[in-house]
């Protein structure tokens, strides 16, 4: 589904990701970690369309990513970074931000949906009336999650998506990943997605060191 070939990344003359190679099956969930500052943003970035390889190249379900077909990925895949951008004024408006799309209008979510959601991810109800600019960098984290959910998306692409969260929070998205069929690459620092993904990946100054098989391939 998603593959590095020998993929490095430059920025100027510094060499930011250099010759990554791996891949992520259907339904696998791969976490990558390491020290801050080592590439392991990058690797997403990369496969979002946000770096373009010098060298090598990126994969999605057998296709070579370039400009020209980055949107396939970005169509597909729910990429949540550490800080999500709602991109509304009260949270009912920014999750339903994407179905104000001409492709999305179709598939508005009824309320029992949301509801559904909001509970899955232990948010109250009375969250959708809030202002964005006035709930917590957690709550945004999982709303983030939540509008992916809404919208269909079974390939995560995260970053750190719980540094704000408190462990039985972190917990529960854990558990949403892990009980499902989504497909996850999570650049995560947290021992337990370290621990209980398929596949991990260690990056030391740009390199893969080390990749453990833990699970199904």
């Amino acid at each position: 589904m998603i593959t590095f070939r020998n993929v490095s990344v430059l920025s100027g003359s510094k060499t930011i990701i250099d010759n990554i190679s791996f891949t992520v099956s259907h339904g696998e969930k791969v976490s990558i970690g390491g020290a801050s500052g080592s590439g392991k943003s990058t690797i997403l970035l990369t496969l979002m369309g946000a770096y373009k390889p010098s060298r090598g190249a990126v994969f999605f379900n057998d296709q070579e990513i370039t400009a020209n077909n980055i949107s396939l990925v970005r169509h597909a895949v729910a990429y949540i970074g550490q800080e999500p951008v709602l991109g509304s004024d009260t949270v009912r408006e920014g999750l339903l931000l994407p179905f104000t799309f001409k492709s999305n209008r179709n598939s508005l979510p009824t309320d029992k949906q949301i509801d559904t959601i909001l509970q899955r991810l232990k948010l109250p109800p009375d969250i959708l009336n809030r202002k964005i600019a006035l709930i917590s960098g957690g709550e945004k984290q999982r709303l983030a999650i939540a509008r992916a959910l809404l919208s269909n998306k079974q390939i995560f692409v995260v970053d750190e998506i719980t540094s704000a969260l408190d462990e039985a929070s972190n917990n529960i998205v854990l558990e949403l990943f892990l009980q499902s069929d989504f497909t996850v690459l999570a650049v995560s620092h947290h021992r337990q997605w370290l621990e209980q993904f398929d596949k991990g990946i260690h990056i030391v100054d740009g390199k893969i060191t080390e990749i453990q098989q833990r699970g199904k391939i």
